[in-house]
């Protein structure tokens, strides 16, 4: 029987990686859960973190044109008539590389009516001394040029208490204002003066955010980072580069059933509907590639 499950471990690191749609299935720092995880086998809720690829988020109708023809990707958030998160979180990714500390899985998408390339897409984890270091490639084999943009999809996990008491400091000076209904963009905003301004560490309190930030606040090295911090003093960060200029947050919120069980957080490297925009998109050639990089580390005070 063909393994999907793939442990990797590093100090007081582990993880588990599944060929599920080359999800982080768990990560945790010295016994302590980092991320929200789930089950070795049924389908993965929420989306825990899976790769979006090859567009992060919502496309509206599943419809976009790109150099002139148009294509239809199938709808699977239907109650808003959306093509979330791309082509690949449902697939069975295949094991590349495996080591002790690493590990790399890769998946492939075929052109169709719903996109036009043929990408090589692979994901590394690498856990180190300094926390989970990932990275997801991707490379146009096909013959056509394709459009492109990811992200990761974790939900992180500061401690032990409940979301609301969680500390939280998100480095972002914009967000984009989203319909109601469809969470579809509808412009930009400042955070000066508004309830998602976390540019300094805050409690979250009961803010419900499910929204893309942008003018992003680099740190000396050129990264960004949030940082998620439990009264108890533990604490989790998700750090990125410049390769990622937007980053979506949701607060998991649900409507029925576990709510709140962890913050998301999501670099990307375009924003929400970003085909039909035109936004931040990538076009990559036949035989071109993109790569963009994140680490996840525990914290404590």
């Amino acid at each position: 029987m063909t393994r999907t499950e793939h442990e990797i471990s590093f100090g007081p690191y582990t993880a588990v990686a599944t060929t599920r749609g080359g999800a982080l299935r768990e990560l945790r720092h010295e016994g302590r859960d980092l991320v929200v995880g789930f089950a070795a086998d049924g389908e993965i809720p929420d989306y825990r973190g899976v790769i979006c690829a090859p567009w992060p988020n919502r496309l509206a109708g599943g419809r976009y044109s790109f150099e002139g023809k148009d294509y239809q990707a199938v709808v699977n958030e239907e109650q808003r008539g959306t093509a979330l998160h791309g082509l690949v979180f449902g697939a069975v990714w295949e094991l590349l590389e495996h080591t002790a500390s690493s590990v790399r899985l890769g998946t492939r998408i075929e052109p169709g009516d719903g996109y036009p390339g043929r990408l090589d897409v692979s994901v590394d984890y690498e856990l180190r001394a300094d926390g989970l270091h990932s990275t997801v490639r991707a490379r146009n084999v096909g013959v056509e040029a394709a459009p492109y943009g990811a992200c990761p999809h974790p939900y992180l996990i500061a401690g032990p208490a409940p979301l609301d008491e969680w500390s939280v400091q998100i480095p972002a000076t914009e967000f984009m204002e989203v319909s109601a209904d469809r969470l579809l963009p509808e412009g930009m905003a400042g955070v000066e003066g508004h309830a998602f301004d976390f540019r300094t560490e805050k409690v979250l309190g009961s803010v419900q955010i499910d929204h893309a930030f942008t003018g992003l606040i680099p740190n000396a090295d050129g990264l960004a980072a949030v940082r998620v911090h439990d009264p108890s003093g533990t604490g989790v960060e998700l750090e990125w580069d410049a390769t990622w200029p937007w980053l979506q947050i949701h607060t998991a919120d649900k409507p029925s059933g576990p709510t709140r069980l962890g913050l998301a957080v999501e670099p990307m490297t375009c924003p929400p509907d970003a085909f039909n925009s035109g936004t931040d998109v990538l076009r990559l050639a036949p035989g071109e590639s993109h790569e963009a990089s994140w680490t996840i580390r525990a914290l404590s005070r």
